[in-house]
Order: structure tokens, then C-alpha cells, then sequence
């Protein structure tokens, strides 16, 4: 069996959890998420199986999108409502405000990765660290924020919504506007309605997948390189692909433009890669076949 499978994950379970289950349910070895949803998020969770864990990767760098709830007034050490509550006020700020600090975070900015997370520094997790009360300083890194909409707010909840960038922690965006309006904050519940073109309503709840539900939604490999124009080879150009043979013969390269990723099919369309042409000719990237 060879897909993905977009999956939504209820709160109170892991990524682990749902890729055990898929794994069970689907008979193979090789499973794997594309990006981790804390215990306490929901949401969509595309989990690839067979070949297609070849993409994992390109998944995950996929643009996200992201519903939270935030709680003003209130810090936690791990930034959400599960942690231990260092700092608890009543929030005395104006509308005008809210609006004003939350859009500042829009653009490209450098954000701290919250200490309780899989992030690892000298082959530690951070979270590991961190529950044995070890904090230790963590270098900022580059993230995008695309968008926020403010969709309510109800003192001292605001709910947001924000499209980002891959390694965007919302924990720590929650965290970092409830500093700047100078009353803290804490992400009270998060739901990821979007990673790049798997969305919320096309997703199918972890505890409705049987064998027969993964087989019926089971998204195709060559589905999602659809942005991608379509190149077909002939059976010489095919084994010469496969094998991983730059090819350099100007009757395939004429009609290919440089740089571009391409869905590569034999000429009975049968699909068996993305690939891109460089200076030096044409080569299959990543081979599905």
C-alpha cells in the first residue's frame, strides 16, 4: 500500500499514536507523519505509507495553517494550559492593541523554540531537559507568518488564526504576544486546519479509519506534485532515468525548461518520479517506481 492518507488527530492522543494505528491498519512497516501535533492539538495530520514516506520531508515543508485560542494573563513554563503556572494577572488591555501587537508579527521574524519541545540540542530533547527543570538558551531561528486574522475576542480569550511558515511553534507565538502586550499569555487550545493543499474538511478522523476507509481515501504519490507540469519519456529516456543517468539528448531537452520539477511518467503513463533539467541535462530527483 502506497499513499497518504489525510488524517485528522482529536486532542488527547500523539503523532505516534495515529501512525501506530495507520501501521496497524494498513499492514505496513514503513509510516510516517508529517509534522508533529502536540497531544493537546488537533487537526490535520497527513501520515504517508510505502513509498510515499519519500516525501515526509517535502510535506513538512509545506506551508501551515493554524487556529489558537489564547489565554491573556496567564503563563505557563511549557506555553500551553497543560504547564505549570509561573505568572497569572487580570489582562488590562484595549482592543486597539490587541490588534496593533498581533499584526506586528506578521512578516518574517525570529522566534525562540519553547524549551518544552523535540527540538535537539547536543542529541538531548529539549523537553527532556526541561522536565528535569534545566533551561538552557536557544537560539532564535527565521520563520514566516504569512497572515493573522483575529476571528474574537472575549477578555481574556482571543481567538486567532495564522498561516506560517514550516518550524513555526504557535506555543511560543502566543507566548511572545502576551509579552509584548506586557500581560502574558498562554495558547489554550490549537487546531491545524491546513498543511500546504490537506485540508480540515477533506480529512477523515483517526477513529473512523479502517481497512477499508484507508484504502477509499488514500491519496495518490503523483497527487501531490499536481503543481508540477507533466513530462513523459519514452522506454530509452525511462531506463536511462531510472538508472540515474543525467540525460543530455537535446531530442528530450529541447522541449524542457531549466530548473523547473517536473511529474515524470513512462509513455503509458505510468508515474515514476519528480525530476528537474540543469546545466547538466535531465535527472529523475526522486524516484517512486
Amino acid at each position: 500500500m502506497n499513499g497518504i492518507i489525510n488524517v485528522y488527530k482529536p486532542a488527547g492522543i500523539t503523532s505516534f499514536d495515529v501512525v501506530r494505528k495507520i501501521k496497524k491498519i494498513s499492514g505496513e512497516k514503513k509510516v510516517g507523519h508529517t509534522g508533529t501535533l502536540d497531544p493537546l492539538a488537533s487537526g490535520v495530520l497527513p501520515v504517508c505509507i510505502g513509498k510515499a514516506t519519500k516525501i515526509v520531508e517535502h510535506l513538512m515543508n509545506k506551508n501551515k495553517i493554524y487556529r489558537a485560542e489564547i489565554r491573556l494573563g496567564i503563563v505557563t513554563d511549557t506555553y500551553d494550559r497543560e504547564g505549570k503556572i509561573l505568572h497569572e494577572i487580570v489582562p488590562n488591555v484595549e482592543v486597539d492593541e490587541i490588534y496593533s501587537v498581533v499584526n506586528s508579527f506578521i512578516g518574517e521574524i525570529r522566534q525562540v523554540p519553547p524549551m518544552y519541545s523535540a527540538l535537539k540540542v547536543n542529541g538531548k530533547k529539549l523537553y527532556e531537559l526541561a522536565r528535569k527543570g534545566i533551561e538552557i538558551e536557544r537560539e532564535p531561528r527565521e520563520i514566516t507568518i504569512y497572515n493573522i486574522d483575529i476571528l474574537n475576542i472575549d477578555m481574556p480569550y482571543l481567538e486567532i488564526e495564522v498561516k506560517c511558515s514550516k518550524g513555526t511553534y504557535i506555543r511560543s507565538l502566543c507566548y511572545d504576544i502576551g509579552n509584548k502586550l506586557q500581560c502574558g499569555a498562554t495558547m489554550w487550545n490549537l487546531e491545524r486546519i491546513a498543511t500546504g493543499n490537506f485540508l480540515k474538511e477533506n480529512s477523515v478522523n483517526i477513529d473512523d479509519i479502517n481497512k477499508n476507509v484507508l484504502e477509499q481515501n488514500l491519496i495518490k504519490i503523483e497527487d501531490v506534485f499536481m503543481e508540477y507540469p507533466i513530462l513523459k519519456l519514452n522506454s530509452k529516456f525511462t531506463r536511462l532515468a531510472l538508472n540515474g543517468v543525467n540525460i543530455k539528448d537535446n531530442a528530450l531537452l529541447k522541449d524542457i525548461c531549466e530548473n523547473i520539477m517536473y511529474r515524470v511518467y513512462t509513455h503509458d503513463n505510468i508515474f515514476i518520479g519528480i525530476g528537474m533539467r540543469n546545466v547538466n541535462g535531465f535527472k529523475i530527483k526522486k524516484k517512486f517506481s
